[in-house]
């Protein structure tokens, strides 16, 4: 898988059905398939399950990237309503985002996310692991620490392969969403605590293969504020990726 300079992710969430992923997707791959700045940038298109098929279609042959919005732990068993990473790798995925905090109000604890990521890992895809504070938690002055934690907890235990990568994801759970955004030098703060917990949790040595993005209602004229930061390669955008227009905006800017 090629090394990009920047990566920008679309997630789709529950937003589109399957003819309108369809049509976004075609959208965005015609707006940047002549935009030269977005070479060496890696763009991922996270739609809903049910649409990844039909937007694979729409991908095949372009530098646009398949991704997924979750996964299971488990290959095949009697998991009902769970999709295996062996299935999303088959249908051309490369990445797939855990830990989002969507999920985990939904009830995904840390120990579910880590072995998500292990076996995204023994597929050959790429985790987006995502991290970060709720209002109450930042208000009582825990976010460092809550955003240690999980990035330990997710990465523990695991035999981390040089040729693998990592993307780790800061989304302060309290600005999704709602259009507001941190200031730039909050979020390269905490990017220097995400690197210092990988070097961390891999006993002192700094793993090459993995980058830090940043998720939070990013728009075309907030993005660069993020992209231009030491420590951070680039997006988890939401809901400024429904319209192609404006996400490739957003790229172009990044």
């Amino acid at each position: 898988m090629k090394n990009y300079k920047k990566i920008i992710i679309a997630n789709w969430k529950m937003q589109l059905d399957v003819n309108q992923s369809s049509k976004v997707a075609k959208a965005t791959r015609k707006l940047l398939s002549n935009n030269k700045a977005s070479r060496d940038i890696q763009v991922v298109i996270c739609p809903s399950f049910l649409a990844m098929t039909e937007v694979a279609k729409v991908l095949k042959g372009s530098k646009i990237a398949l991704g997924a919005q979750d996964s299971f732990y488990e290959e095949r068993g009697a998991y009902t309503g769970e999709i295996s990473v062996g299935e999303l790798k088959k249908i051309g995925c490369q990445y797939v985002i855990v830990g989002h905090s969507e999920r985990r109000q939904m009830g995904e604890i840390d120990e579910i996310v880590n072995k998500k990521v292990r076996a995204i890992l023994s597929q050959g895809l790429v985790p987006i692991i995502c991290v970060g504070e709720t209002f109450d938690e930042r208000r009582e002055g825990n976010k460092d620490m809550v955003v240690m934690h999980q990035v330990y907890q997710a990465l523990h235990n695991i035999e981390f392969d040089k040729k693998q990568k990592i993307i780790i994801a800061y989304e302060p759970v309290w600005v999704i969403g709602s259009g507001q955004v941190i200031d730039s030098q909050e979020a390269a703060h905490i990017a220097s605590v995400i690197k210092q917990s990988m070097i961390d949790v891999f006993d002192g040595k700094d793993p090459a293969a993995y980058s830090i993005i940043y998720g939070g209602s990013v728009t075309p004229n907030t993005v660069a504020d993020f992209t231009k930061l030491a420590n951070m390669q680039g997006t988890l955008v939401g809901g400024a990726s429904l319209e192609a227009k404006v996400f490739v905006e957003i790229i172009k800017n990044a």
